[in-house]
């Protein structure tokens, strides 16, 4: 019987440890919430019961008064920042203290995601940032524009062609194809046309990279979280060999191929070439194929399934709100009467004001991302203000939480959060807003780098989509819309129906 003691004991022993790391946040009198053993304040979020957004606003409501709170990423003390000046202190001001952010894969574990911009680390980031900050400027974005304009019209001009007045669609998977083919064009350099061929296996192979809705790759996601040591052993990664080695393919044919026929697109591919020939390197070492393709695959994670989301929203709202689409649909239809040859330009799309507050509202409502992290990476002090605050010391390695959804839900900054009101964001009331309670994309040097091209390809599909067609509920529209407890991003729950209703002009 002396081993069953041993093992109670051992067991005993374990338990009182776990739940000591639960009180981190408690003992530095920081208010948190009731943690679970292992999983944190994620339990529920992981376990399909709750969604992200929803985790995020529970822990951004743990106070409602201070200027941060505590909660608990699995087994990992997390600081939320909820004050504004706090948030400026620790993503600009204080930057070099808080570069990278969390990493969800073990370094070495996955070569394809090591190479990611978005969990690069240290001078990596920064050389990789550097290299492609210049496809994001606004003479490049000019450019793409032209790509971006050619998809839009091809996915209106797909609906154009029913012969029904009305058409009820699906609106996640549609845009998700959309978004689809134009980071397969303009990042890729691939035309498709997944609207069109419905087996579109560059789609299909883009699907798989975001979805980690299946048991198995739940498992697997969670393993990553509590195993990495493990996982890194065994070498598992987040993306299968067969969808690896499909874009690595991709890249590596449509390289070879630009420089055998002397291809030049307004491409990020063609940025990289362009940075390899100039002997850029990363961090001492050339650029590679690899270095190309998981900079093309970042955009897939950031943008594929996110972008889609905030357009099946922006759609939802306009069809709840038929007078805010009528006046936007004013707005578009006297922007067309001023084109030359009806041709839309960067600078006619980056002029309409409305359709700027619009989709800044729904940004706001349903941001792309609920939160976005930050580890410490140079020891930092953060100085009590309050007479109840303490100094709160950051080691490293230490983590700070952005709390998007909670920012752009708090009626202190924005009364009646859940209203739909684009006149936030018009020309009086925008420069009230507190300034980082609304950061859509993040705050700092590390922000989105790609928010601008996000912005674009929005504004220019609900041009082109408007101009044609009256967006509308219908029976199958879920009102109000849920959101998704298995999705990683902010996603509808049942996906969502409108109907496109063909405009008599």
């Amino acid at each position: 019987m002396w081993w069953v003691l041993i093992f109670f004991t051992c067991t005993l022993a374990m338990y009182i440890r776990l739940k000591r790391k639960n009180k981190y946040w408690s003992e530095r009198g920081v208010k948190q919430g009731s943690p679970v053993i292992i999983f944190g304040d994620k339990w529920r979020a992981i376990s399909h019961n709750q969604s992200l957004a929803a985790w995020v606003q529970k822990i951004y409501n743990y106070s409602s008064t201070d200027r941060y709170c505590g909660a608990y990423d699995f087994m990992s003390p997390a600081l939320v920042l909820r004050d504004p000046d706090l948030i400026k202190d620790i993503l600009v001001k204080d930057f070099d203290h808080f570069v990278d952010h969390k990493r969800v894969i073990p370094e070495g574990s996955d070569p394809i995601w090591d190479k990611n911009l978005f969990f690069l680390t240290g001078k990596k980031w920064r050389d990789m940032r550097s290299t492609l900050s210049p496809a994001f400027t606004g003479s490049k974005m000019r450019q793409m524009y032209v790509l971006i304009t050619k998809s839009a019209e091809q996915f209106v001009g797909h609906f154009l062609k029913h012969e029904k007045k009305s058409i009820p669609i699906e609106m996640k998977d549609t845009f998700a194809r959309f978004t689809n083919d134009i980071i397969a064009s303009t990042i890729f350099g691939f035309e498709c046309d997944s609207l069109e061929d419905r087996e579109s296996k560059f789609y299909e192979m883009a699907r798989r990279i975001t979805d980690f809705s299946g048991v198995w790759q739940g498992i697997k996601i969670l393993g990553f979280f509590i195993l990495p040591k493990l996982y890194k052993v065994f070498q598992i990664k987040i993306l299968s060999t067969k969808v690896s080695n499909f874009f690595y393919d991709i890249v590596k044919e449509n390289i070879q191929s630009r420089r055998l026929q002397h291809i030049t697109r307004p491409d990020m591919i063609n940025l990289l070439m362009e940075a390899r020939e100039n002997h850029k390197l990363i961090h001492g070492v050339e650029i590679t194929d690899e270095d190309v393709t998981a900079q093309a695959l970042v955009f897939f994670f950031a943008g594929f399934d996110s972008v889609s989301s905030l357009m099946c929203f922006m759609s939802y709202e306009l069809a709840l709100h038929p007078d805010i689409q009528d006046r936007l649909r004013q707005e578009i239809d006297r922007t067309a009467s001023e084109l030359s040859n009806n041709e839309l330009t960067y600078d006619a799309v980056k002029s309409m004001k409305y359709l700027d507050m619009v989709v800044s509202e729904t940004l706001r409502k349903w941001p792309i991302t609920p939160f976005v992290n930050r580890v410490c990476t140079i020891p930092y002090t953060v100085e009590p203000k309050e007479p109840h605050e303490q100094p709160i010391s950051f080691k490293k390695d230490a983590i700070v939480m952005l709390p998007i959804y909670g920012l752009h839900h708090d009626p202190k900054y924005f009364p009646d959060p859940e209203r739909f009101d684009p006149e936030r964001f018009n020309e009086t009331n925008k420069p009230k807003i507190t300034p980082y309670t609304f950061v859509p994309f993040g705050a700092g040097p590390r922000k989105c780098i790609g928010y601008r091209f996000a912005l674009l390809e929005i504004k220019v599909l609900f041009f082109y989509l408007l101009s044609k067609f009256e967006v509308v509920p219908t029976e199958k529209t879920q009102i109000p819309v849920k959101l998704s407890k298995k999705s990683l991003n902010m996603t509808p729950e049942e996906g969502l129906w409108v109907e496109l209703k063909r405009r008599e002009n």
